[in-house]
């Protein structure tokens, strides 16, 4: 019977849990930050942030509809801030354009025979890959632009604080039944 109302109590209250833990490990990341942003503290809080922080944008996914609109929202946005920290400075465009590089290269082979068999060797073959890369290369580049824009704003550490406090009194407040800290602010409870 222990076990079952434990498991029964996590079910139920999935959002307030992903808020509280989440607030926690945002606060442990700015602390170990503002202590010593090289020590292996601060690095293992970024991992855990990275992996609770993508439970948290998978559950806001796919669980979002039945959650209070302004928990799941604050969930998704904590989930972004605690995975994108540690990859802020990783040029994905680049690997990316690589790849569809090779793969171009790889597939543009298999048009031998075909009525594009001029594309399946040599220089075209080669020339084709890499604009097919370039295009890639732009269009990544630009995503991952955007992306770290808010990546940079939310892994401010003031920031970063001040979301971990907003997740830590959502979650206090669902606990206590009082809703969303939303819905308690304006009055909506």
């Amino acid at each position: 019977m222990g076990f079952e109302s434990e498991v029964n109590f996590v079910n139920t209250h999935i959002p307030e849990l992903l808020l509280f833990v989440g607030g926690l490990i945002a606060l442990l990341i700015v602390y170990a930050y503002l202590k010593d942003d090289s020590s292996k503290k601060y690095k293992a809080a970024m991992v855990l942030g990275v992996i609770f922080g993508a439970i948290m944008i998978f559950l806001s996914i796919s669980s979002y509809a039945n959650w209070a609109l302004f928990a799941s929202a604050i969930i998704a946005i904590t989930g972004f801030a605690l995975v994108i920290r540690p990859f802020r400075d990783v040029h994905f465009a680049v690997i990316g354009a690589l790849l569809i590089m090779v793969l171009a290269y790889i597939f543009l082979g298999g048009l031998a025979g075909t009525a594009l068999d001029f594309m399946a060797t040599g220089w075209p073959r080669i020339i084709a890959a890499f604009v097919l890369g370039a295009i890639a290369y732009m269009i990544m580049n630009f995503a991952e632009a955007i992306i770290k824009l808010f990546g940079k704003l939310f892994n401010w550490w003031p920031f970063l604080l001040v979301l971990a406090l907003i997740c830590i009194v959502e979650a206090i407040l669902m606990f206590s039944g009082y809703g969303s800290l939303y819905d308690f602010v304006t009055g909506g409870h």
